[in-house]
């Protein structure tokens, strides 16, 4: 009989991909995992650390999950734990903390700690991976999920000032082509419609030569109903011809989440973006030249040490003329450790909320514009869900929701929908970061 095994996941893309090969790993070693459970066996908390807020709800989830299930074993891996694992230890309940490199050995860990009731020493840091190209030894399961998150990367080398991810995800590496190529495959296989490519910074993918252009080819190439989207991508002139191939490639969605994090070129040199607001509006509008009707998203902070009314000031400007599809909008939080969180001059709350307020407005704009802009269009859109009224919800390939009446269009495959003010989700102003 096998035990039961729930996995809770706590922030990006990249953990929802981790966790898929978690899934994976523990599956083989005859878990069966599932949503909830009277008695689970087993609790595997991927945490995130990329907020001081994202480091408490982990902390916080130990702590629910321990009182729910007292005789469970508790796991914790993740940014969270690859960024303070004794703090985990001392202040948690929590059975084992692995840090990131060592998720890929939690059978192993499992087996360790459970043939002795007590994680011994038999946890120690991995030490720095080589910065080359890497295999996962195993391939991602997908329950409870409609779309498959595939992990291509891992790692950063960029280094802004106010970031944690280099110093708990480590140094850029890339997962092997073929191995990425083969979870593809299986993904398709068995019915996703959608393909998540995910990574610190995908657009860093290099495999022996290749590149994230060709890997992504290779997966268009692959036989089935499907599309392919990009996570996160970063405004570097190198990666102009990655704008050719989404071009080319009728099967990768024409969506783009290009990184800005500031307006203003005082900001960005602070922040150590490598990129001017003029670099960044020249790739975005190169990007939509080749890819017409494209979603570009991004993210934006507000109130970084040192931000000036004028700073501000020229992020809105900014922020405006891009007229971003989508903007994530996070309030400056110090993470320890980074050199930001030394930086003088802090922002104080207060004018940082009124910011935050001013910045949101601006972004609804351009959110609105967008979707406008669509109306009448004809949308490849995958539903995913039917709600409590009766509606199918879902996604076009340019990441607009979609809602029509249930019984007019299946789920889980890419179906035409003509965009019309009545099946569009309205724009609204999002309470709190998006």
């Amino acid at each position: 009989m096998k035990s039961e095994a729930i996995l809770h996941t706590i922030g990006c893309r990249l953990n929802t991909a981790d966790t898929a090969l978690l899934t994976g790993r523990l599956e083989t070693a005859n878990y069966r995992i599932v949503a909830e459970s009277a008695a689970p066996a087993l609790i595997v908390i991927n945490s995130c650390a990329v907020t001081a807020e994202a480091v408490r709800k982990s902390r916080q989830a130990v702590r629910k999950f321990r009182h729910a299930y007292p005789e469970a074993v508790i796991v914790v891996t993740g940014c969270a734990a690859e960024l303070d694992p004794e703090t985990f230890r001392r202040e948690t309940s929590a059975d084992l903390v692995l840090t990131n490199p060592e998720k890929r050995e939690i059978v192993p860990q499992l087996i360790e700690y459970l043939n002795t009731r007590h994680p011994g020493g038999g946890i120690h840091r991995s030490g720095d991976e080589p910065v080359t190209s890497f295999h996962e030894g195993a391939f991602g399961r997908f329950p409870f999920r409609s779309r498959a998150f595939v992990k291509v990367q891992e790692g950063c080398n960029n280094f802004c000032t106010y970031c944690i991810v280099p110093y708990v995800r480590g140094r850029e590496r890339s997962r092997s082509f073929d191995e990425v190529l083969e979870e593809c495959r299986r993904a398709v296989e068995a019915g996703f419609p959608e393909l998540v490519l995910t990574g610190v910074n995908i657009c860093a993918y290099h495999d022996n030569g290749r590149t994230l252009g060709e890997l992504i080819s290779a997966i268009a190439r692959l036989e089935g109903d499907f599309r392919i989207r990009l996570s996160s991508t970063e405004p570097d002139p190198h990666n102009l011809a990655l704008l050719d191939v989404m071009a080319s490639e009728p099967r990768v969605c024409r969506f783009l989440h290009l990184a800005l994090q500031h307006g203003s070129d005082r900001i960005l040199q602070r922040m150590n973006r490598h990129y001017t607001t003029a670099e960044y509006a020249q790739f975005a509008a190169e990007a939509r030249k080749k890819i017409p009707d494209l979603h570009l998203g991004s993210d934006l902070i507000v109130g970084f040490p040192g931000e000036t009314e004028e700073d501000f000031a020229e992020s809105c400007a900014f922020v405006e003329s891009m007229r971003f599809a989508n903007l994530h909008i996070f309030s400056y939080s110090p993470r320890a450790g980074t050199p930001a969180a030394e930086f003088p001059d802090p922002v104080p709350p207060e004018i940082m909320k009124e910011r935050y307020g001013r910045m949101r407005e601006v972004a609804a704009t351009g959110k609105r514009f967008f979707r406008d802009s669509q109306l009448g269009r004809t949308l490849p859109v995958i539903f995913e869900t039917v709600d409590s009224h009766g509606f199918l919800r879902g996604w076009s390939d340019n990441y607009l929701a979609v809602h029509l009446p249930s019984g007019e269009a299946p789920t889980g495959r890419i179906v035409p929908v003509v965009a019309t003010e009545e099946n569009l989700a309205a724009v609204t102003v999002p309470e709190g970061d998006e």
